[in-house]
């Protein structure tokens, strides 16, 4: 069952908040995390006001900018002041549409000034090699079958999420159906409940199958085979693999490879499968459906690719590109 989002519990704007959440959820299908942060957010804002004997749904331009002022002087990010500033304009955009509020006091507050933020990106030849190791480790000798089903549990994350860019919370969550039918594309359920359809290369398929076929020879302490709806089983509360023991299993592999733990997360790999696929050509509205961005201005992030591969076309193929300059 799903967690249920935390709303503010405050009296004073308690009603036009939860209001408020409850269409995130019913309007955009706004998952369980992201009402969480949008309840924090509005929780804080109404903990300042309250402070200054001030109730959420009457606040101020004024007021609105004072508590982004508090936020920068005790320390926060832009981006962090940015996200809050967010959530606060969505919150009285609402107001003023359903006519809760004659104004909108947050429409002409400006955010905080931020850097471009880079992805991290790993080379398409270390990317190849982490899949290689990855694959070399399943038949290591002197492994025992255990461990040759997480070496192989591991080879098949890593073939699965470059080949598709996935989510890892849609990544580890893969049901075992996923490989079970030769299919040559998968049906992801992502952000909002939203479905999306990402294709399969032939290593990939091979990945699942045979890590699939390991899986079903293995049996545990009392002898029972595995028996999961979930691609990657695990004993944890949610039944699969969690994002973190990937991520872990995922540096170790990277340590050995010569990454540090610093450039390496399941997440990196999920921006080389963008960035590598713009690099050689790819559209960005096929990159940004691939990955399951609502907004293209997401996907945008990856544009300083696209730049280098636009410049080394012109410096390549126009006619003139040689001729000294006077």
């Amino acid at each position: 069952m799903a967690r249920q989002a935390k709303k503010p519990a405050r009296s004073s704007g308690a009603t036009e908040a939860g209001l408020f959440l409850d269409m995130l959820a019913a309007e955009r299908g706004a998952g369980a995390n992201t009402l969480d942060a949008y309840a924090r957010d509005l929780d804080d804002l109404a903990d300042w006001l309250a402070g200054k004997g001030i109730a959420i749904k009457d606040a101020s331009t004024e007021n609105l900018r004072g508590y982004l002022s508090a936020l920068a002087t005790q320390g926060f990010k832009a981006s962090s002041v940015a996200r809050r500033l967010s959530a606060v304009r969505q919150f009285y955009r609402f107001l003023y549409a359903e006519g809760r509020r004659g104004d909108d006091p947050a429409a002409v507050i400006e955010g905080p000034k931020r850097g471009r933020t880079l992805p991290k990106v790993l080379t398409i030849a270390e990317v190849d090699g982490l899949i290689e190791a990855a694959r070399v480790g399943i038949d290591e000798a002197g492994k025992s079958p255990a461990q040759r089903l997480r070496a192989a549990r591991l080879y098949c994350l890593l073939e699965i999420v470059y080949a598709t860019g996935l989510r890892v919370s849609e990544l580890v969550a893969l049901p075992t159906s996923a490989a079970r039918r030769d299919q040559r594309m998968l049906v992801i359920r992502g952000k909002g409940g939203k479905e999306r359809l990402v294709p399969l290369n032939d290593a990939a398929r091979k990945a699942m199958a045979d890590y699939l076929a390991l899986r079903d020879e293995a049996v545990d302490d009392a002898g029972k085979k595995t028996d999961s709806k979930w691609l990657f089983p695990s004993f944890g509360e949610a039944g699969h693999l969690s994002r973190q023991h990937f991520a872990r299993d995922l540096k170790t592999l990277a340590a050995g490879c010569g990454i540090s733990g610093e450039r390496i997360s399941p997440h990196v790999l999920r921006h080389a499968f963008a960035s590598h696929l713009l690099h050689n050509g790819a559209d960005l509205r096929v990159v940004q459906t691939l990955l399951g961005h609502a907004d293209i201005s997401t996907t945008q992030i990856y544009t300083h690719v696209l730049e280098d591969r636009l410049k080394s076309l012109v410096r390549d193929l126009h006619p003139l590109a040689d001729r000294a300059k006077p």
